[in-house]
């Protein structure tokens, strides 16, 4: 090229304008983010830690169905920031305080067009995480914003390993996580787990998901990877919403290790405090039921000769916990509407009639007098509408009967749930619909009027409400303890040691654990009794189920003793140890009293685990209540049923030596001396 020509290019070059790159980093200043547009006025953002790319630079945007897309033609007008640090207290949790320390970055955009569209976007980086939500606040974007899909990317800065479940298919949030690369995923739920080849890990969730389509995550291309909305039966528009209004958050976990992933609680940080105010109605507790009876085929939802919701039954029932120490008992199967193929009749479905042989008021007072409540049971199989039009008289019905607890189901194939709008119009739903936001929350906030808390399965995913609807106690969302008893194949031993870090990020499962037979309809549970008691401790719930048959634990009198004792609300959490879908080891203290539990739990390979008691108070003694996997232990075959139980006394600083068996585990509590 002749000089001439360069120095034009030159020139040329000089004349573009700066772009105006905002950068906001955590309180420790590891994590740094940066905000920007591109040449084409692309907004994008970018993560850093120490330094190193985390995530690479990664579109920001949306589709709309009556408006141009919002994603170029864009240029930075402003940014306003704040630092925030404060602690506040849940009123039951796996952490009793909770710091929320973080920088904030609200960057404003303006397009380069007639309507001169504008919008901003906040971030908030915390020491373990980023997180992001869309701020509609201008009248330049109309007075609806008809969301087609996001546009949001996700671009992991190297390859590595994911864990995953698939996003929008038939078996909504039930299946086994994969284990891919990175670059191997297709379309997942979040959380969305990841180890990059540095050893960096990160999990892509939400927060605050109120009245917005759930967002799934698909990979485009190598490990860059896009939001996309859940689709509705309700028009073109994934989501809907009045200006102004803000989106739910986006969320990223990043840490040197699994640990760290899941002891981070940016999700309820990112939420709005406590709506409900005083909810000591609701007290963290275990429970038993009419349950796993049903799975073995046992006994029936249905009526006739099996029926296990019969007053006789359910008063066994409720005499067992009241020995035990039990605060409930589950009753499925206790309504019209189970006989034939319930799966495909939802709309048979009463929430206040029951089986002739279930005499609700005479249990209800044999309950009280015995000082366990009823749980209430509301199964509406994918019929929403049915169930909203009965919603207020169920709920009266549930309340009138002393029953403080209620788990709902919504058994159907994804996309497949039937709801009736105001018009009197049907429409087909996912799980994770906007439609479908609004639904749960209905039913949350109607139940919280008459004190009572709601634990859906076949739920949508949590994204932290619990902190502002406290009600909202547990969630199944992932294959529980049912695919044990009939699951082709169950769950197997790598099960919870990857929720620990893939669903359980989310928030509690209710689980339903404590199968003592270690026996399923026909098929044996792949688990040693140990590793049956640590799931306890493994798996955080307020609620917690007992949830084998009272003679199982008759059999097992010595390993059910752990399950009597251990809590459901606790002061502090740790991860002690862990690889994702190896092993997971968790120490928990007791919110009511100086005590601890530890728990550990392993796939099908043995492991030694040296345990420093680092976690237990200083200068106190402690009676450790261990159980543990005998030496021929295996979750394979008949020594799944060995186990070791022994006492030792120990302190803080001092290395206890465990062992885990193939599919193994331990259980220990520790008793202040």
């Amino acid at each position: 090229m002749k000089p001439a020509r360069i120095l034009a290019a030159l020139a040329l070059f000089s004349a573009v304008p700066a772009l105006a790159e905002e950068t906001v980093a955590s309180p420790d200043g590891a994590i740094t983010v940066t905000v920007d547009v591109n040449g084409e006025g692309r907004p994008f953002y970018r993560v850093d830690r120490h330094g190193e790319a985390v995530l690479t630079e990664s579109r920001l945007g949306f589709l709309l169905t009556d408006q141009d897309k919002l994603e170029r033609r864009l240029k930075v007008t402003g940014a306003t920031r704040q630092s925030h640090d404060d602690t506040w207290e849940q009123p039951w949790g796996e952490q009793r305080y909770v710091r929320d320390h973080h920088n904030e970055l609200t960057v404003r955009f303006e397009e380069d067009s007639e309507a001169h569209r504008r919008f901003g976007v906040t971030f908030r980086v915390f020491d373990d995480a980023v997180a992001f939500r869309y701020v509609f606040d201008d009248t330049s974007m109309g007075e609806t914003v008809n969301i087609a899909d996001e546009l949001t990317e996700f671009n992991l800065a190297q390859n590595g390993s994911a864990w995953w479940i698939p996003g929008g298919e038939w078996n909504r949030y039930e299946y086994l996580y994969e284990e891919t690369p990175i670059d191997a995923v297709s379309v997942a739920h979040t959380p969305l787990t990841f180890r990059m080849e540095n050893g960096t890990h990160v999990a892509i969730h939400e927060a605050a998901l109120v009245d917005f389509a759930g967002m799934w995550v698909k990979r485009t291309t190598g490990t860059h990877f896009r939001a996309t909305l859940a689709p509705t039966g309700s028009g073109a528009a994934r989501a809907t919403r009045e200006v102004p209004f803000a989106t739910p958050w986006r969320t990223i976990r990043v840490s040197d290790d699994a640990a760290g992933l899941a002891e981070s609680l940016v999700e309820l940080n990112l939420n709005e405090p406590n709506k409900l105010g005083d909810v000591s109605w609701f007290r963290p507790h275990k429970y038993v039921g009419v349950w796993w009876s049903l799975h073995l085929d046992e006994e029936s939802w249905g009526s006739g000769p099996k029926h296990g919701a019969n007053t006789a039954n359910v008063k066994r029932y409720i005499d067992f916990a009241a020995e035990n120490g039990f605060e409930g008992v589950l009753v499925e199967g206790w309504n019209i509407g189970w006989d034939g193929n319930w799966f495909f009749n939802g709309s048979e479905f009463s929430f206040t009639q029951a089986y002739p042989d279930y005499d609700f008021v005479e249990l209800a007072r044999y309950a009280a007098e015995k000082g366990v409540p009823i749980i209430g049971h509301h199964e509406t199989s994918g019929d929403v509408g049915n169930y909203e039009a009965q919603l207020e008289a169920g709920l009266d019905l549930m309340a009138a009967r002393g029953v403080r607890t209620i788990k709902s189901g919504y058994v159907t194939d994804a996309c497949n749930l039937r709801y009736v709008h105001e018009d009197g119009s049907e429409t087909r739903e996912c799980t994770e619909s906007q439609v479908m936001q609004r639904h749960h929350l209905k039913v949350v906030t109607e139940a919280a009027e008459r004190h009572i808390a709601v634990n859906p399965h076949e739920p949508v995913k949590d994204t932290g409400l619990r902190r502002t609807y406290p009600n909202w106690v547990a969630r199944e969302g992932a294959r529980g303890m049912e695919f044990n008893a009939w699951g082709a194949p169950p769950n197997g031993p790598s099960h919870v040691p990857t929720m620990v870090f893939t669903r359980l990020l989310s928030g509690p499962m209710d689980y339903t654990p404590g199968i003592l037979s270690l026996e399923g309809r026909g098929q044996p549970l792949e688990m040693t009794m140990a590793r049956a008691l640590a799931e306890y401790v493994l798996v955080y719930s307020p609620i917690q189920m007992a949830a084998d048959l009272p003679e199982h634990y008759a059999e097992h009198a010595d390993a059910f003793q752990f399950i009597k004792d251990v809590p459901t609300d606790w002061a502090e959490s740790r991860i002690i140890a862990a690889e994702i879908g190896d092993y997971v080891v968790t120490a928990r203290k007791d919110r009511d009293s100086e005590e601890w539990y530890l728990g550990g739990g392993t796939d099908p390979e043995p492991r030694e685990m040296p345990i420093t008691l680092d976690f237990l108070d200083p200068g106190k003694r402690y009676r450790a209540e261990i159980y543990r996997d005998a030496a021929t232990s295996n979750f394979e075959g008949p020594t799944r049923f060995d186990i070791v139980i022994e006492q030792r006394e120990v302190a803080a600083g001092e290395t206890l030596d465990l062992r885990m068996a193939p599919g193994g585990g331990f259980a220990v509590r520790f008793v202040p001396l």
